[in-house]
């Protein structure tokens, strides 16, 4: 994992609330895993996510608990090598998510979740009845193992639709957005997990010797990479948000204001894994899914707000870019009962 891929030092104060006492052992622990006490005092800093992932583990050993303290019921040490066992000896990626969530649902006392599946859509939802809601660090780890498992399982990332959270929106949550989606909607009636359902009939074909190269490198690798704001990517990314689509600039124009060749602006896009057209594509669904959770906005208004001849093209490029229609999506994103 590159140097540039890195944690926020706010969930390294996260992961230490519950699990570690402050003082003299949280200034130990740091040290241990290479992380400078005195960044816990600056807010903007950033340690090495292998750094975190060290703490991760440092701190389940101590606990004898994989999820820092934060469920009366400890996930003993073990735990994420036999539920990945488990999960990986079943036929299909929806079989083996259930017992994921079985095995989860098990061992907590206050995070049990059922994986439910409406036609094109799929959703792994809470059951937290009508306790207060958990911190918002909880749940993002509970959703980091369950979708970072799944993931391994399925062989590929599995892109996240939207994440609701019954809790509310927490100071810093950047990072939340990078490792799973950036539509993220707190205050909601239920926590949920949303995602295209086409991924649940995949094969899990994984054996035992990559299970074992998976556990020696975990968290680490089901730590979502940090999106580098240095990137060309990146800033053309955050223009195009600026903007309205119909203003969004062709490729030759876009290399002009960058002051490149066009040629240069494709070849420096393909050295981070991009296209220009694959930027706005990405931009464009991000809206999409944001604005389809607005009930008062129309199809026809998020059509033209995103640049479409009609309302026609927009659900043929919602389809592509998600497995589903915009007009299920938004029955699901807005449905409070699951029905």
């Amino acid at each position: 994992m590159a140097e540039k891929d890195t944690i926020s030092i706010q969930l390294v104060r996260e992961a230490l609330l519950q699990s570690c006492p402050p003082g003299a052992a949280t200034t130990e622990a740091l040290v241990q895993v290479g992380i400078d006490p005195a960044l816990l005092e600056q807010p903007q800093a950033r340690v090495p996510a292998l750094a975190y992932a060290r703490l991760w583990r440092l701190l389940a050993r101590q606990l004898d608990d994989e999820f820092f303290g934060m469920d009366p019921r400890r996930l003993k040490s073990g735990s994420l090598a036999f539920l990945c066992r488990a999960a990986m000896a079943q036929p299909s990626l929806a079989a083996g998510l259930a017992m994921v969530l079985e095995f989860l649902s098990l061992m907590f006392e206050h995070l049990q979740a059922d994986l439910g599946r409406q036609q094109s859509l799929a959703e792994v939802v809470l059951r937290e009845q009508e306790r207060p809601p958990r911190r918002a660090f909880c749940y993002f780890t509970y959703w980091m193992l369950v979708h970072g498992v799944t993931c391994w399982l399925a062989g590929r990332r599995i892109p996240i639709l939207a994440i609701e959270l019954r809790c509310a929106e927490p100071a810093f949550c950047d990072d939340y957005r990078v490792m799973f989606s950036e539509n993220l909607r707190f205050g909601r009636a239920r926590t949920r997990m949303i995602f295209a359902a086409d991924c649940l009939d995949l094969p899990i074909r994984r054996s035992e010797q990559e299970l074992q190269r998976f556990l020696a490198q975990a968290p680490a690798n089901i730590l979502v990479k940090y999106r580098d704001q240095d990137s060309l990517a990146w800033r053309i990314r955050n223009d195009l948000r600026q903007l309205p689509a119909s203003e969004w600039p062709e490729t030759e124009a876009l290399a002009r204001d960058l002051c490149i060749s066009a040629s240069t602006l494709r070849r420096r896009l393909a050295d981070e894994g991009q296209t220009y057209q694959g930027l706005k594509d990405a931009v464009r669904k991000e809206l999409a899914v944001h604005w389809l959770a607005e009930a008062h906005i129309s199809f026809a208004e998020i059509a033209t707000r995103l640049g479409f001849a009609d309302t026609s093209s927009f659900y043929k490029a919602f389809r592509k870019w998600t497995g589903t229609n915009p007009g299920h999506y938004r029955s699901l994103i807005l449905s409070q009962d699951g029905s």
